[in-house]
C-alpha cells in the first residue's frame, strides 16, 4: 500500500496486520494506488515461481479484469433477483462508483442484456486539470498500463499522468478495459462526484441511514442523489461496494461533522 493510503485507511491497515498480514509501505512517486500496483508488480517479477500476483479490480494483464469481473458477478447476480423480488421490476438505472472498476463491473454484468441505464462514477476531486481528479473516462486517451490496454489519464511527456481522489480506491489513472469498452458503446454513461459532494453523501447517508459508508461508495451515493432529481420517477439501484469504517478517522479529522450535517 502507498503510504498516503496507509495513513488514510488506518483502521484497515491495524485489522490487516492483526490478521496476519504484512503491509508494505510504498514510498516512492504520489505514495498510492499506481506505486502500489508498481511496487507489487516488481516483486512478483522478481521471483515468479514462488510469488503469486493478485489485484482487487478488473485491471492489469489477461486474466484479471475477467477474473475480478466473475468474482463480483456475485453481487450483480443477487442484487437483480433482490431487486425483482422486493419490486416486480428491474431497476430502471444503476450506479456505481469507479476507479478501476470492480464493484461496477460487478454489478453492470448482470444487467448487460436489461434496458437499464448504468452509471459509472468518477471521482471529480477538488477540479478539472489533470492532478486534481482521477476521471480516466471523462477526460482520459488511449493507452496502456500495467500490462492492459485502456483509457489513461497522461501528461504532456504520454506517461500515466498525477491524479487525485478522496476516496484511497479511486485514485487510479486508468480504467479497466470492459468499462472502457461498454462506454465507446454506449452501453453505459459516465457520472462525475467531487469530494464535496462525496462529503456530503458520506454524512448524509451516515446520518439519514444509520449506515457508514466507504468514501469510494459515497461517490456512486453523491451522484445518485444528483440523478435522483433529474429522474424522481425512476428507480436507482446504488451499489454500496464498501463500508466506512476504514475512513472515518479521515473525514473526521479533516471534515467535521457538524459542518455537514
Amino acid at each position: 500500500m502507498g503510504e498516503v493510503d496507509i495513513a488514510k485507511e488506518h483502521p484497515n491497515v491495524v485489522r490487516m496486520r492483526v490478521l496476519g498480514a504484512k503491509v508494505v509501505p510504498v514510498s516512492f512517486g504520489a505514495r498510492t494506488l499506481k506505486e502500489a500496483v508498481d511496487s507489487a508488480f516488481e516483486a512478483y517479477l522478481v521471483d515468479p515461481e514462488n510469488s503469486i500476483y493478485c489485484i482487487g479490480s478488473v485491471v492489469g494483464p489477461h486474466p484479471f479484469p475477467k477474473m475480478v469481473r466473475d468474482f463480483q458477478s456475485v453481487v450483480g447476480l443477487e442484487a437483480r433477483e433482490q431487486f425483482l423480488e422486493m419490486t416486480g421490476n428491474l431497476p430502471d438505472n444503476l450506479v456505481a462508483c469507479v476507479g478501476g472498476g470492480s464493484n461496477a463491473m460487478g454489478l453492470f454484468s448482470a444487467f448487460i442484456e436489461d434496458p437499464c441505464e448504468m452509471y459509472g462514477v468518477e471521482p471529480g476531486g477538488t477540479g478539472t486539470k489533470l492532478g486534481e481528479h482521477a476521471a480516466s473516462l471523462t477526460y482520459g486517451t488511449e493507452g496502456i498500463l500495467h500490462g492492459f490496454n485502456s483509457i489513461m489519464l497522461k501528461n504532456d511527456k504520454g506517461e500515466p499522468a498525477a491524479v487525485h481522489s478522496i476516496a484511497s480506491g479511486l485514485d487510479y489513472p486508468s480504467v479497466g478495459p470492459e468499462h472502457a469498452y461498454l462506454n465507446s458503446i454506449s452501453r453505459t454513461k459516465v457520472g462525475i462526484a467531487n469530494d464535496k459532494e462525496t462529503i456530503q453523501a458520506f454524512y448524509d447517508l451516515s446520518h439519514y441511514e444509520g449506515i457508514i459508508p466507504a468514501l469510494e461508495s459515497a461517490h456512486a451515493i453523491a451522484f445518485a442523489m444528483k440523478l435522483a432529481k433529474e429522474k424522481p420517477y425512476e428507480s436507482i439501484l446504488v451499489n454500496l461496494s464498501g463500508r466506512g469504517d476504514k475512513d472515518i478517522d479521515f473525514v473526521v479529522a479533516n471534515y467535521k461533522p457538524e459542518d455537514y450535517l
